[in-house]
């Protein structure tokens, strides 16, 4: 099919992107700006990449990531655990300094997005927004693709760099995430905030010891620090912890989301799960702060 000045139509693309955040996108490999093109993403030194069918850009390089991403078993107890709503105080909570500290409008990138759990709350919170989830697993992507109406999804891998303009980016959220400090001061307005969430080291005590987890570095706060001291002042800091009442398939899933679900056995977290009193409860302990440029 041809217009009427007999040209052909642009390909349709599959692209699920607010036009604010295509705007800020920039290509990973030269730093241009991308436009929509060809049923893809191009940027004007030729380089292209792919929209997946879910609609997210696939803005990897080529290069082999740092990190392969969570599975898909992994993003599907996330999902499960998510939205049956045993995290949804540290969304809330998330979604109140988001609209305590960032601009009322502008773009939202979440660094390490994953399922684009806790973007679709500060979105929800800031209904003047744009946001742009990045994650490197298709998994979590495909889901993130369509956290909210507002948001758009890329693949990318954080350590490589984020494929957003120099200071396009009014809030920056960082969940359980890797981080660079660098590349986050990079992106982000002037004006801007960085919110980051970690585990405290009384995350999820109750099970570490009866399930054989994965600990957390009692010195993961001090290292946040100072990995950010050289870009950014902290300019607030606060702690949340949640009991959780959780029936075995419930902790099953919880354990399954996190970085213990690629070092267990399954046969034998079972048998430990079994031990468990039912409900279990276990404390859930965050650490919130809020990050300026400087």
């Amino acid at each position: 099919m041809t217009s009427t000045d007999g040209s052909r139509p642009p390909a349709p693309t599959r692209l699920r992107m607010p036009a604010p955040v295509l705007a800020a996108l920039a290509c990973p490999v030269c730093g241009a700006g991308l436009a929509a093109e060809g049923g893809g993403l191009a940027c004007g030194a030729g380089h292209r990449f792919d929209v997946a069918k879910e609609g997210y850009a696939g803005l990897l390089t080529g290069h082999r990531p740092a990190t392969t991403g969570d599975t898909k078993e992994m993003v599907r107890a996330r999902q499960e655990f998510q939205e049956a709503g045993h995290y949804a105080p540290l969304a809330e909570r998330l979604a109140a300094l988001a609209a305590r500290h960032a601009p009322a409008d502008g773009i939202v990138a979440d660094a390490g997005a994953g399922t684009g759990y806790y973007l679709r709350a500060v979105l929800d919170a800031l209904p003047e927004a744009a946001g742009l989830a990045l994650d490197v697993s298709k998994f979590a992507l495909r889901r993130a693709a369509r956290a909210h109406p507002r948001a758009g999804a890329a693949a990318c891998d954080t350590w490589r760099g984020l494929p957003l303009r120099p200071a396009s980016t009014a809030l920056l959220l960082n969940v359980f995430a890797p981080r660079q400090p660098a590349e986050f001061h990079r992106v982000l307005a002037a004006s801007g905030a960085l919110v980051v969430v970690t585990p405290t080291a009384r995350h999820l005590a109750e099970l570490v010891t009866a399930l054989d987890l994965v600990t957390v570095d009692a010195r993961k706060e001090e290292r946040l620090e100072e990995g950010l001291a050289d870009h950014f002042s902290r300019a607030h800091r606060e702690e949340l912890e949640v009991v959780l009442r959780l029936a075995p398939d419930q902790a099953r899933a919880l354990v399954a989301m996190g970085p213990s679900a690629r070092h267990l056995d399954a046969g034998g977290l079972d048998a430990r799960l079994a031990a468990l009193p039912d409900p279990v409860e276990v404390t859930a302990s965050f650490a919130l702060s809020v990050h300026r440029p400087r």
